[in-house]
């Protein structure tokens, strides 16, 4: 299916590790935006990992198997929407290439193509229009390396907040500078983890912003943790929760 050219009416969500253990918030507010964009949200029970840290940290054979469980929870032809650029680019761009020697392998590559990004989602095929409702407030972006690199949705999800006529959208220096976190890269490397951060959350600061938003959690809970340790006064925001919170009425 063709999802540019057919709006699909049924989603999955994929929730992530980060979401569902630390901010069941922006998984709320991210089903509420896909609901107001008209189409109706099938959370699958028993979705756990995309797999990722153990990829990314050199166990492919068990990054398989955490893997095969997610696919096995979304068996229809639905488009399936997750609101992490570093999840989403797990399970598009690296499942076939991690499952490239399988006997399944084009069941999985059709898996793969089925994810979006909640923004990319939002904006290319829902063709998704905000009305802004909250007062003015000014804010920056952090993009995520995986949403900036992999996914490419950084415009999606700017276009959004772009639509929020109260919002004024600063620029942030090296804005694709990564935060710092990298999954197990900050457990592994916390000297170098933490300079990075600190840089970032200068760069932050500079905007004068108030709040800096972003798509993926595990930035959020890199730099807000590094916020409050600091003790800045910045807010850090996920997209989604951004956009509910400023979009429905109370």
């Amino acid at each position: 299916m063709s999802y540019n050219q057919n709006k699909p009416d049924t989603v999955y969500f994929f929730g992530t590790c980060l979401v569902e253990g630390l901010y069941p918030e922006v998984g709320m507010a991210a089903i509420k935006l896909l609901s107001k964009a008209g189409v109706r949200v099938v959370f699958p029970r028993g979705q756990t990992c995309c797999g990722q840290p153990a990829y990314n940290s050199g166990f492919p054979e068990e990054a398989k198997k955490v893997a095969r469980h997610q696919i096995s929870l979304f068996p229809e032809d639905h488009p399936i929407v997750v609101p992490s650029g570093s999840c989403a680019g797990m399970m598009k761009v690296h499942y076939p290439i991690l499952f490239a020697e399988e006997p399944d392998q084009s069941e999985i590559a059709a898996f793969s193509e089925r994810i979006f990004e909640l923004s990319e989602f939002l904006v290319r095929i829902m063709e998704f229009r905000l009305a802004d409702l909250g007062d003015p407030v000014s804010v920056t972006w952090h993009s995520s390396c995986h949403a900036a690199r992999e996914m490419k949705v950084i415009e999606d999800s700017k276009s959004l907040l772009r639509q929020l006529h109260n919002v004024s959208l600063v620029d942030l220096e090296n804005e694709q500078q990564c935060c710092g976190f990298g999954g197990t890269f900050s457990v592994k490397q916390p000297d170098i983890s933490a300079a990075m951060v600190r840089d970032k959350l200068e760069a932050i600061e500079k905007t004068g912003a108030s709040e800096v938003i972003s798509g993926d959690c595990g930035c959020l809970l890199n730099i807000s943790g590094a916020a409050e340790y600091l003790k800045s006064s910045v807010k850090c925001r996920h997209l989604a929760e951004f956009i509910w919170e400023r979009t429905h009425e109370s």
